[in-house]
């Protein structure tokens, strides 16, 4: 049976550094496109137990920034693929850590340091959520791609800077992002 908490518990913290896949979803206040976001890596961590971080790599988007900065409403969805069933899912008000902050330099050690680190979300826990996950089927994991890290490399700081003010500005719904903000 499912049970709503206030914070993370020991044991849901430990369930969530044993899954190797994690969901982003937040959307804007009206209209516009709800956006969900697969993410994987060693990306997560459990800052305490009302607050949680992501290390956020450069995509071809960046949706979960710009509905941040205009409200600030995001969920976390972790699913167990293996072992006993079960769905955790993390409701919060979440913000952008850019990499010129102060706050950057305190959070960046928790996490590794991957090529494309774009920017790190943080998320201020409003309701932990968990449900019998017993429709969600086994899968087995392989192992992570490495493909998004290879094309980081490739581009480069300066390349990846551009990339990032080319595509990363705004949302596909014209929101912009941190990191597009005037």
């Amino acid at each position: 049976m499912g049970k709503a908490l206030d914070h993370l518990t020991p044991e849901l913290q430990a369930f969530t550094t044993r899954q190797h896949v994690f969901f982003v979803a937040t959307a804007p206040l009206e209209g516009g496109h709800v956006n969900l976001s697969p993410k994987g890596r060693d990306a997560f961590r459990v800052l305490s137990p009302g607050r949680v971080a992501y290390l956020d790599l450069t995509g071809s988007g960046n949706e979960t920034s710009a509905h941040l900065l205009e409200n600030g409403r995001i969920t976390l969805m972790f699913c167990a693929f293996e072992g006993p069933p079960l769905i955790l899912r993390l409701y919060g008000m979440g913000r952008t850590v850019l990499k010129d902050s102060a706050e950057w330099n305190e959070l960046a050690p928790y996490f590794p340091d991957l090529p494309g680190a774009r920017q790190i979300i943080t998320v201020a826990l409003t309701r932990v959520q968990t449900s019998c996950g017993d429709g969600v089927p086994f899968l087995d994991f392989r192992s992570e791609r490495d493909k998004i890290l290879q094309w980081a490399e490739a581009k480069g700081e300066d390349g990846l800077e551009a990339y990032r003010q080319e595509k990363n500005r705004r949302s596909i719904d014209g929101l912009p992002t941190a990191l597009g903000k005037e």
